[in-house]
């Protein structure tokens, strides 16, 4: 299967939302999101698609299946279609945020999503402050994650 990474375009915001909730459910089922489902499509809507770069993975059959989101060198989000997963498009995704910040990325991922530390260790992001959770919406702890080209 073809999957596509572009820029999201407003007409997106359902389906990158309906992504966003179906991987949060999967990967995070003991985080307690502070938003219901419909203030999760409206941010997306409102916010996310409109004032960040928002990237879509697309597949053949014109289906959302992962989303990525970049504010400047923070990479403040990556999701994938479970059913999309282990395919080698958070790969992708990893590599073109490197590609549009080449001078390093920050991100943020929860302490317990152990698969997540693993798979951004594997690309070159290292550790580099854990916090109680203070400063984030769920109050979840988490973890600071760098990566600087070599």
């Amino acid at each position: 299967m073809t999957v596509l990474l572009r820029r999201a375009v407003p007409a997106d915001a359902r389906a990158t939302a309906d992504v966003w909730l179906r991987s949060f459910a999967a990967a995070l089922p003991t985080v307690v999101r502070p938003r219901s489902d419909d203030e999760v499509r409206a941010h997306i809507r409102d916010v996310v698609i409109p004032l960040r770069e928002t990237w879509v993975a697309e597949a053949e059959d014109g289906a959302v299946v992962g989303m990525m989101v970049l504010d400047g060198g923070l990479l403040s989000q990556l999701y994938l279609d479970p059913a999309h997963s282990g395919r080698g498009l958070g790969d992708r995704f990893v590599a073109l945020a490197k590609e549009c910040v080449p001078a390093g990325l920050t991100l943020w991922t929860f302490q317990v999503n152990e698969p997540a530390h693993r798979f951004y260790e594997r690309h070159g992001f290292v550790a580099v402050e854990r916090t109680d959770g203070h400063d984030n919406e769920e109050r979840e702890p988490d973890v600071r994650y760098v990566w600087q080209p070599r």
